[in-house]
């Protein structure tokens, strides 16, 4: 008999985002990434672009996945294919690196934004999917416990990610370094996969009946969104909620700039933003089920870790703000994915998931917007000082967000 609030369904959860931290830590957009992609181009807007990629390569088809989510019982024999090939994806990059490497840049850093852009457009069917088993498998209150005990295991696995990352990153030359990152990964990658779609799924007791075609679909889900107030007034919040991807990918890179980084030095920055997020996962984030103020606090940790920003000069300031980092990203994220599952008619779940996520979204594209303004302005300043003014108007509309409209 399947039933919710399965503690099997709890362990496989927090299992899975183990084995995925421990996988994609070693391309983290804040640290890691930014370096591997200005190994093959010095461009600040080549940079933020493949950050954006990483992420923003979900957009494009996260609402056409939810026409189809809508009517099906089950989404784990989905989005276990899904699993499958954003595997695929990863490991090519890895394999890119290491048989083409230096002796092609240009091809070298195609075939790895390919590879970023499929990894992440797999994830915009995973993420429809995902967030429609958390609501099925999970009431409201263990969904949070869950969720920040996800966020504890995958900050654990980071940490020691970042441990053999500073490792390999010190004992090999780059850009095989890279490339051993990602073929090892992969295959750790896959375990959590794994786990995760032998997850305990019930069947979805109500469904919306699928429209005629994906047209009429968007027409509707246009219309659900003019009638939702709340929705609107939530996605401009989250939206803004994204303006730290304005600068930072480009941090790791000012401090370069400031200092030499070692190999050591990435892979603590990296174990310092992990504890972050271990100790607000632990002693925050799962203590709060008001996820408008865990929205609301979560804004005030991003917007310090950038004013400190403004002044940092030394290893030490610098590793106050990845600390920051990992406190304010896990309270976003646990935040982002509850209220629209709160607010959410079961039968409507997939369509608010995607009205909330496609639109948001767009956020991911603010590190190509960044490199721009770098480029162009050579300030880090300036970058940083925009991204503390859209954190900060985020920070003052989230506080009119009010209880959900919906309870599960």
């Amino acid at each position: 008999m399947q039933k919710i609030d399965n503690p099997k369904n709890n362990y496989k959860n927090v299992a899975h985002a183990f084995f995925l931290s421990l996988a994609i830590t070693i391309a983290e957009p804040s640290t890691i990434l930014p370096l591997i992609v200005e190994h093959f181009s010095e461009s600040m807007v080549i940079v933020g672009l493949f950050v954006s990629l990483l992420r923003g390569g979900s957009i494009v088809i996260q609402l056409y996945v939810a026409f189809h989510a809508q009517a099906y019982r089950r989404v784990l024999p989905y989005l276990s294919k899904v699993f499958f090939f954003r595997w695929f994806a990863w490991l090519s990059i890895g394999l890119s690196i290491y048989f083409i490497g230096d002796s092609n840049k240009t091809l070298t850093l195609s075939l790895i934004g390919i590879g970023l852009f499929f990894f992440s457009f797999m994830a915009g069917f995973g993420a429809i999917y995902f967030k429609e088993l958390q609501a099925k498998i999970f009431s409201k209150k263990y969904r949070g416990k869950t969720m920040a005990n996800r966020q504890v295991a995958g900050s654990i696995a980071s940490i020691i990610s970042g441990g053999v990352a500073g490792y390999v990153l010190s004992h090999y030359e780059a850009p095989l370094n890279y490339a051993y990152l990602f073929m090892v990964s992969s295959f750790i990658m896959g375990i959590g996969f794994l786990l995760f779609s032998t997850i305990d799924e019930p069947a979805k007791e109500h469904i919306q009946a699928k429209e005629k075609h994906f047209g009429l679909f968007l027409k509707n889900a246009l219309a659900t969104l003019k009638s939702d107030k709340r929705l609107q007034r939530q996605i401009v919040v989250i939206f803004l909620s994204f303006s730290y991807y304005l600068s930072m990918p480009f941090v790791i890179l000012h401090a370069n700039s400031s200092f030499v980084l070692s190999g050591w030095m990435l892979g603590g920055f990296i174990m310092v933003q992990m504890l972050g997020s271990i100790i607000g996962s632990s002693l925050l984030w799962r203590r709060i089920s008001n996820y408008e103020k865990m929205l609301t606090l979560s804004f005030i940790f991003m917007i310090l870790a950038f004013v400190l920003a403004l002044f940092a000069n030394s290893i030490w300031l610098y590793g106050v703000i990845f600390f920051l980092f990992g406190m304010g990203l896990d309270g976003l994220s646990i935040s982002g994915m509850n209220l629209v599952i709160e607010i959410a008619p079961e039968e409507k779940r997939p369509i608010y998931t995607a009205l909330q996520t496609n639109i948001t979204s767009l956020g991911l594209f603010f590190p190509v917007l960044g490199g721009l303004i770098l480029k162009y302005s050579a300030s880090y300043a300036i970058v940083y000082g925009l991204t503390i003014a859209l954190l900060t108007l985020g920070f003052i509309l989230s506080l009119s967000l009010k209880g959900a409209a919906y309870e599960d």
